[in-house]
């Protein structure tokens, strides 16, 4: 129960220091690290309960975010690229005219 506890301490200071580089950070590549951070806070958590309830159905769960966050990473950094290659800065403010 200890060890469990000491994870859940990982995951929430994983996932804070994701949150406060996403929110601190203005380098879009950097920002996409953090949010994978995030990620990984929650899929600790997620793997600690999971193994303290016993159910298969948070391993499932953790796959399939396991699944999304590949897709996400595949998809956003060519993106970003391809942003970087139009604009020639990481600057998340200088796309500010990309709103709908």
């Amino acid at each position: 129960m200890a060890d469990a506890n000491l994870l859940l301490a990982v995951s929430g200071i994983l996932f804070t220091l994701g949150l406060v580089g996403v929110i601190v950070r203005r380098n879009l590549l950097v920002m996409l690290m953090f949010l994978e951070l995030m990620l990984n806070g929650v899929l600790l958590s997620l793997a600690v309960f999971t193994q303290l309830l016993g159910a298969e159905a948070g391993a499932v769960l953790m796959f399939l975010v396991f699944t999304v966050a590949a897709a996400e990473i595949a998809i956003a950094v060519p993106i970003v690229l391809l942003l970087v290659r139009a604009g020639h800065t990481l600057d998340p403010g200088a796309y500010a005219r990309l709103k709908g």
